[in-house]
């Protein structure tokens, strides 16, 4: 693989996961407003958190999905690239599920199979280099903070996120 074709597809990846971002973002237009108006737990943190934690995020599991697709292609590692993608579409959703919707359960639903989903992409992308499981580590640590944050709010809020 040629170093242009490494840029262009490191280049594509990123592309991919911020667009995921893009879309979840129009569910979040008013995320911000609909959140300060929840009842949240003390641990809860500011609004202004989530959209640097995020963009981090984002970055990290495209570079994390290029160092398993430059090793060998989606040829060879379609499997796990394919979970990548699942994830990062039920990533997607839950913003629309808990910010758009206001589905509480549902979001939390989603929450948890997203969180199973980073596990299962986290351990293939392991196996097929090390340092692309590192860089879905803090992907994993923020969702499993984010789903406790769901079911805290969830069961604060029944009326709202019914």
């Amino acid at each position: 693989m040629t170093r242009t074709q490494q840029v262009i597809g490191l280049a594509g990846w990123l592309l991919l996961c911020y667009a995921a971002a893009g879309v979840g973002a129009v569910a979040s237009v008013h995320a911000d407003v609909f959140y300060k108006s929840l009842t949240l737990p003390s641990w809860a943190p500011p609004a202004s958190v989530f959209g640097p934690v995020w963009t981090v995020l984002y970055g990290a599991m495209g570079v994390a999905a290029w160092l398993v697709w430059r090793n060998g292609g989606w040829a060879k590692h379609q499997g796990v690239l394919t979970l990548f993608l699942a994830q990062l579409a039920v990533n997607t959703l839950w913003s629309w599920l808990f910010f758009h919707w206001q589905r509480g359960g549902w979001a939390l639903a989603d929450i948890v199979a997203l969180w199973l989903l980073i596990i299962a992409t986290l351990i293939g992308f392991w196996r097929v280099r090390r340092s692309a499981g590192l860089l879905m580590l803090p992907y994993l640590a923020w969702v499993s903070f984010a789903s406790a944050l769901n079911l805290a709010a969830w069961k604060l809020n029944p009326l709202v996120l019914g």
